[in-house]
């Protein structure tokens, strides 16, 4: 008898905590609620007919690449990759030594770049996740039986459900500079990785852009799989790198123009830059707005032979193939330069360079050289990107900008540079660069960055970043320690007392995360001591 009972409480604890751990955590907390009032002020705003419009109407175009780090190149110093085309569009314009993104990680930098807008401003603080783990035993075997370092993923008792998680991406109340630039009569374009939603209501075509060619993932191949005449190179110590091939170009990786799935043979880097040649040359006529938005030199590691044998004294293979496709950027950059010279179209053309975040040292690709952290990290490789604003006749070319910048001052500069008038309902982070320039002016006191449990402030000088969960702070003065190798948190109360009451004003005007991060990111800083940061 006192055999069974023992063997029956044994069963009955096996069932109670194998439901425990099998128990599904998707929620329906989790709802994406629309700011109906600013929804409806947006469409006031595109129907009206456009006021203030300047007579010129330049084109615009945007170009942005995807984790270039400061140090990947000789743009900023002696970088390993040589990149004589990015030179050559600074040295017709301003390169800006201190350019900053609102977020270390692709989708929400590209948010804000997108809106003008700090991504917190509408909830977007967090990286575009496909899933969440659905429960406790896959947690635990996640954290306990997957080699993933440096990630590690978050113990979670609700997470989004699968329809949640299919429909997120840039709020249907915000404005894009496509639609805006559209209310104003221009063509617009949008050619590469897109990353902020893939449905119907938000992706490009949704936001004002009349032509989309590439993808809606984070990535994708550069060519299909086993494609002759290119390198591949897998990385075996990267948790993400499977991920990245397992893709393949199906669903969000799958090559698209306006929507539907097309087939594509081109190397993925020549065919944004074909098609981006493409739309210019179609709106020759016309005002344009084209956004460039190059996967390269993200992974997966794909480059064309003749690049990869450039690099063959490199003995590392990873960073063989990762210079190798940065060098093709660099020419395809070139590529699309030439045209604009050609059709003298770059006489009217207001042209911003940017990357969407620093280095992603975790795959193994770079170090950032000098620049504390990287990707992920609200550490200077993380958050500080090449920036570089070119407008012939009305700025001097080959100069330099030493003040802070921001990637919101794409949109403003290029509202400023057609005469739009924008709606008032909503804050504008942005400048117009063109004015700070020509005035030599601070175009923002201070910088924000938050992302989860991660905060910082950068001023003028001061840079202050903490962690609310486990209160690691540092304080760096970036003025005479730029790579950020000796913290003054201590000694500086009163820096801290300043920087963190302007971070509180600013954040106010915030609204809480959309969706919640997924993972830890691990980073061991130059000094060894270790920090984690939401993904």
């Amino acid at each position: 008898m006192f055999k069974r009972r023992v063997l029956t409480f044994g069963i009955l604890t096996l069932i109670i905590l194998l439901t425990y751990l099998l128990y599904p955590l998707d929620s329906d907390r989790f709802k994406l609620v629309t700011d109906e009032e600013k929804l409806v002020e947006k469409t006031y705003y595109l129907h009206q007919p456009p006021t203030n419009q300047n007579d010129s109407s330049p084109n615009i175009i945007w170009i942005v690449v995807d984790d270039l780090g400061m140090a990947d190149t000789d743009l900023y110093g002696d970088g390993p990759v040589s990149v004589p085309n990015m030179k050559r569009l600074a040295n017709r314009g301003i390169k800006f030594n201190n350019a900053y993104v609102s977020a270390p990680v692709c989708s929400p930098s590209r948010a804000a770049i997108a809106t003008g807008r700090y991504n917190q401003r509408f909830g977007y603080e967090h990286q575009l996740h496909d899933r969440y783990l659905s429960n406790r035993l896959e947690y635990l075997g996640f954290r306990y039986f997957i080699d993933s370092g440096p990630w590690v993923p978050q113990y979670q008792t609700e997470v989004p459900a699968a329809d949640f998680i299919e429909n997120i991406g840039l709020p249907s109340s915000e404005i894009t500079f496509g639609e805006v630039a559209k209310k104003y009569g221009y063509e617009t374009g949008y050619i590469g990785k897109w990353h902020l939603g893939k449905k119907e209501y938000n992706n490009p075509n949704a936001f004002g852009f009349d032509y989309f060619y590439g993808f809606y993932s984070s990535h994708s191949l550069y060519v299909p799989e086993g494609t002759q005449g290119y390198v591949e190179q897998k990385i075996p110590h990267d948790f993400t790198d499977e991920y990245i091939w397992e893709g393949h170009r199906e669903g969000q990786q799958a090559i698209r123009r306006n929507g539907k799935i097309i087939s594509e043979d081109r190397y993925l880097t020549s065919a944004i830059t074909d098609e981006a040649i493409d739309f210019t040359k179609s709106n020759e006529e016309k005002p344009f707005y084209l956004w460039v938005s190059y996967n390269a030199p993200h992974t997966p590691l794909q480059a064309p032979n003749e690049y990869v044998e450039k690099y063959e004294d490199v003995t590392d293979p990873v960073k063989r193939v990762h210079y190798a496709l940065i060098k093709n950027l660099d020419d395809e950059l070139g590529r699309l330069i030439d045209h604009l010279e050609d059709s003298r179209q770059i006489e009217n053309t207001l042209i911003f360079f940017i990357s969407d975040n620093g280095g992603a040292e975790f795959n193994l690709t770079t170090k950032n050289g000098p620049y504390q952290g990287g990707k992920i990290t609200n550490f200077e490789g993380g958050v500080k990107v090449p920036m570089i604003m070119c407008w012939e006749g009305k700025i001097n070319g080959g100069e330099v900008f030493n003040q802070p910048v921001h990637s919101t001052d794409l949109f403003m500069t290029s509202a400023k540079a057609i005469g739009a008038k924008l709606p008032s309902d909503r804050i504008y982070d942005g400048a117009d660069l063109v004015k700070n320039v020509k005035n030599n002016s601070i175009p923002h006191e201070y910088i924000y960055f938050d992302m989860g449990n991660n905060r910082g402030i950068r001023g003028k000088k001061w840079k202050l970043t903490w962690n609310e969960a486990n209160g690691d702070s540092v304080l760096f003065n970036l003025k005479s320690d730029p790579y950020e190798q000796k913290d003054l948190y201590q000694s500086g109360s009163g820096v801290v007392e300043r920087l963190t009451n302007e971070f509180e004003v600013w954040a106010a005007n915030n609204v809480d995360p959309l969706w919640p991060p997924m993972i830890y990111y691990h980073y061991t800083a130059d000094d060894g001591k270790k920090y984690f940061f939401d993904e």
